[in-house]
């Protein structure tokens, strides 16, 4: 599994090589923030993530029990803050 973290423009900011396939997002996640060179996020900033992660220092993840998938959303507009925040970004 090859977890990576991406700028706004879309170039590699972190890459961490190495883990199975079927380990929790959390975990890898755990190691990249607590290894000596591993990811930081720059104070006042978050990274968006999918589903998989919670929310944390840093991070943000879609609000839950909301539509997220792609799919869901076509030919429909958001109904409420968290749906907004959900299809913004996506």
């Amino acid at each position: 599994m090859l977890s990576g973290v991406c700028t706004p423009n879309m170039m590699f900011a972190y890459v961490l090589p190495g883990w199975e396939g079927s380990v929790a997002d959390g975990r890898v996640l755990r190691d990249a923030i607590t290894r000596k060179n591993g990811l930081r996020v720059p104070a006042g900033y978050y990274y968006l993530c999918d589903a998989g992660y919670t929310n944390g220092d840093g991070f943000m993840a879609p609000h839950r029990i909301q539509r997220y998938h792609l799919a869901t959303w076509k030919g429909k507009r958001p109904t409420c803050p968290e749906e907004y925040f959900n299809n913004v970004i996506v």
